[in-house]
């Protein structure tokens, strides 16, 4: 049995400590999966008040999950706190098999993000992972006490605190200066408008349509094959999915660009020859001081080049006041959609500079003094 223990005690450890790094690295996407789930729960009417507060709260609960995994894997790992640490290990393996168990059953979340962007797993393979974890935590829990310290006292406290420090930094780090890997579509290098077209060999969803009509206070459904006559009036059509598509969901599927008119310009903006500037402002944010500055200096450079230099915002006027008084000279603000923004920019703001539609560099508001 120690030997058993000791085994499930190194793969529990390092899964927990793998699997909060992959996540410290970008922990917006965490923050905006969390929040999937509370938006969900309060569709549904679970704690709708409830859901809707805890949602604001996101990026904070996925700041402390995050460096609570890593701390719980390197407990496990050293043997710290034995009884403490495998309590708190059982508690997350059944928060984590409920979620997982959530999005394999009720088909509301794509996934979980249970490795972040990088590793992307299917629902089931999450839930097959958590059902094994949740196994190994049991005999951990069970077992307890064939788990032995590794280090001392003082040694054990050093090492814990060591971990939780540089996992909470490493987090303010990238959210300053974005994910030091980035898996996500709109990273260096990809084509922004190749990447909005359905992927190749794609197979769409099939529906079935039934139509109800109404006649003489009876109503009835009709194939589309057998619609009534003209006697008959139209109520409405019913949508039933046949069979499930595959493939056919395009890696950047909601990203576009809208002029003050509500004009589509996306294909002419990231269509247009040489370089272009896309400054990406989610909301106002409330560190102006830590980059306006730098951004006038490089909207102005651009300018006397004679190179685009367009924001890129989902709330126009606030952020059009902002850079008026500032007086940030600009070519245009084109709106996108709030969740599109999200995936592009992990940081308010973000600056893309476009080669067309692909994307030849980024850089965090952190960074902006870094662009020449």
């Amino acid at each position: 049995m120690k030997t058993v223990v000791t085994i499930s005690r190194i793969i529990t450890g390092l899964l927990f400590i793998f699997s909060g790094l992959v996540k410290a690295i970008d922990p917006k996407g965490l923050a905006y999966k969390m929040e999937e789930f509370f938006e969900a729960w309060a569709m549904s009417g679970f704690m709708k008040p409830v859901m809707e507060t805890l949602g604001h709260y996101s990026l904070f609960f996925s700041i402390v999950m995050i460096t609570l995994e890593v701390a719980v894997g390197v407990a496990l790992l050293i043997g710290w706190r034995r009884k403490l640490t495998t309590w708190i290990l059982f508690l997350l393996m059944a928060f984590f098999t409920f979620l997982t168990s959530y999005v394999l059953f009720s088909g509301k979340i794509r996934s979980c993000g249970c490795f972040g962007d990088c590793i992307p797993l299917t629902p089931v393979q999450t839930f097959t992972k958590d059902i094994f974890l949740l196994i190994l935590t049991l005999i951990l829990l069970i077992r307890s006490r064939y788990i032995k310290p590794l280090l001392g006292e003082i040694s054990g406290w050093v090492i814990m605190l060591l971990s939780i420090g540089l996992t909470l930094l490493l987090q303010f780090y990238v959210m300053r200066h974005l994910p030091l890997i980035d898996c996500l579509p709109y990273k260096k290098g990809n084509n922004i408008l190749e990447l909005r077209k359905m992927p190749a060999g794609a197979v769409p969803d099939k529906y079935e349509y039934q139509f109800v009509y109404e006649k003489g206070g009876e109503k009835k459904n009709f194939p589309v094959s057998a619609l009534p006559d003209s006697t008959w009036t139209f109520v409405e059509r019913k949508q039933t999915l046949v069979q499930k598509g595959v493939n056919n969901i395009p890696l950047i599927n909601d990203f576009s660009l809208t002029d003050e008119e509500g004009t589509d310009v996306t294909e002419s903006v990231l269509n247009e020859p040489g370089t272009c500037y896309l400054l990406f402002i989610k909301e106002a944010p409330s560190n102006l001081n830590a980059w306006i500055k730098e951004v006038k200096r490089i909207s102005e450079e651009q300018k006397s080049k004679n190179i685009h230099f367009y924001i890129v915002t989902a709330t126009r006027n606030a952020v059009k006041s902002i850079l008026d008084k500032a007086n940030i000279p600009y070519d245009a603000i084109l709106s996108s959609d709030a969740t599109a923004i999200k995936t592009a920019a992990r940081a308010n703001p973000t600056l893309f500079i476009m080669h067309g539609p692909v994307v030849a560099l980024k850089f965090g508001w952190a960074d902006f003094d870094k662009v020449k």
